[in-house]
């Protein structure tokens, strides 16, 4: 956190660039108000880099068309039903947006637009005090009615109304709350806490999209597992994703076993930091970080009291990656996610044993050739998956996963192992048995495969041998 005198250095230092001078002199000439509003004066606060400018003005947009058109490279008016106007001026993009004074319906999220004629009453519908402060331009005053600049000293998220009246209002920013206590690291009020927990139902009116964008921008901080905490303990996570508060299993006397739940947020934690350390994908990886939170959520539905005091989990690979899919569908998010995200669930599991027995050849192959695409996510969930405090056990696991690694890419150096198929493709197949497209080819190619993934390259003709002899074997059978 900065002083004030810094941030306010910061300012403006922003405001004499190139784009917002041009802004705030052609805003000034044509006699409407103009000011910096939101996340780029809170962040010269917190001394963070500034990514978007966004202005406000009393200016309507039609009005802001005409003020912007001779100065920017571009302009669009997408936004313009809402009041807000993009474009490119000086090389960078900006919105500007007519001062709000929305009605709530109480009913859905959507407002009844209304433009307003005050920059104060502007800010106060807004959803945090933090992100409630404005910077006039081109005068470079400080804009700050419902004591910001104060919460940002004691990092504290709360909103400038009510919070009743404001999550009511909007109930998306209970979600936002839970993003912006983890990207800022700050803590949420005690009142604004309370009144997520009392109206956490009302989530119930956002739609999948926006609540799935909310849930993806809380995990692609750099630290979300405290947004998770609160979205689990005000209630949200349950409405939105019941799964992880389902993880927090009740641990009876005699059957001792790991909380779940708080192995889950562990393992989020940990494959953070190796997908950064590791750095071979960009960051942050929305597809890591959701197979990390979401790889034991099948626990709850295969968890079984053993004798001798043991619980298993039997299966729970599989039954979580089946309701990963279902929830990821229904949070919208798109075909490919899903699919990574739940083939990753599926597989977390399937090197535990290796540090007991190292695996053959031929094991190995298919350990690649099963993750796909996802090889390096799954080098990253399965590491992070051990979080035992046995430091003895957590060292052999890691010594043997460091083996493996070391395994495939000798394997893959030799053998070209990323792209691991027959000797023989489907047309050549079709050629050597005098059989036409169908079932049958597959059935062969899938045959070769499995020779190519138990013995490695063998040559085109041992490969026409061996189909040749699994093609009598199943005429005669």
């Amino acid at each position: 956190m900065q002083s004030v005198a810094a941030a306010l250095d910061r300012l403006g230092e922003l405001a004499a660039s190139p784009t917002v001078a041009k802004l705030a002199e052609a805003f000034s000439a044509a006699g409407h108000e103009l000011a910096l509003v939101g996340g780029p004066v809170r962040d010269a606060f917190l001394g963070r880099p500034t990514n978007d400018l966004d202005f406000t003005t009393d200016a309507t947009p039609d009005r802001i068309l005409a003020i912007v058109k001779p100065i920017a490279e571009a302009h669009w008016d997408i936004g313009r039903a809402f009041g807000t106007i993009g474009a490119k001026i000086a090389g960078e993009t900006v919105e500007i947006t007519t001062y709000r004074a929305d009605a709530y319906d109480g009913a859905s999220r959507k407002p009844e637009v209304v433009f307003g004629s005050s920059l104060e009453d502007d800010l106060t519908r807004r959803d945090f005090t933090v992100n409630a402060l404005a910077l006039r331009l081109p005068q470079l005053a400080l804009v700050d009615p419902s004591g910001g600049v104060e919460d940002l000293l004691s990092r504290t998220l709360r909103t400038p109304a009510a919070p009743e009246q404001s999550f009511g209002d909007d109930p998306l920013r209970m979600l936002r709350a839970a993003r912006f206590s983890a990207q800022l690291g700050f803590a949420v009020e005690a009142g604004t806490r309370a009144a997520m927990a009392e109206l956490a139902p009302e989530i119930d009116r956002i739609s999948a999209e926006r609540v799935r964008d909310e849930l993806s921008k809380l995990l692609l901080t750099s630290a979300p597992r405290g947004g998770i905490r609160l979205l689990v303990d005000s209630g949200l996570a349950e409405r939105v994703l019941p799964e992880i508060p389902a993880l927090r299993l009740e641990v009876d006397e005699h059957h001792h076993h790991k909380d779940v739940y708080e192995h889950s947020l562990t393992v989020l934690d940990q494959a953070i930091d190796y997908e950064v350390s590791r750095g071979v994908l960009d960051s942050p990886d929305l597809v890591v970080r959701l197979a990390a939170l979401l790889h034991d959520i099948g626990k709850p539905a295969t968890r079984r009291l053993e004798p001798g005091g043991a619980v298993s989990f039997h299966h729970h690979d599989l039954v979580g990656a089946k309701l990963a899919r279902k929830r990821l569908r229904a949070l919208r998010y798109d075909n490919d996610t899903i699919a990574a995200v739940s083939r990753l669930i599926e597989l977390h599991l399937r090197f535990f044993g290796y540090a007991d027995a190292a695996w053959t050849d031929s094991a190995v192959r298919r350990y690649v050739r099963d993750a796909g695409d996802q090889l390096e996510r799954l080098h990253i969930l399965t590491r992070a998956d051990v979080t035992t405090r046995n430091r003895r056990k957590a060292d052999r696991l890691g010594f043997a996963y460091d083996d493996l690694e070391e395994r495939i890419a000798v394997l893959a150096e030799e053998e070209e192992l990323a792209a691991v198929r027959p000797e023989l493709d489907g047309q050549q197949i079709m050629q050597l048995l005098d059989v036409k497209p169908g079932p049958v080819v597959g059935e062969a190619y899938r045959y070769l495969l499995e020779v190519r993934l138990d013995e490695g390259p063998i040559g085109a003709d041992a490969a026409k041998e061996r189909l040749l002899e699994w093609w009598a074997a199943r005429e005669r059978a």
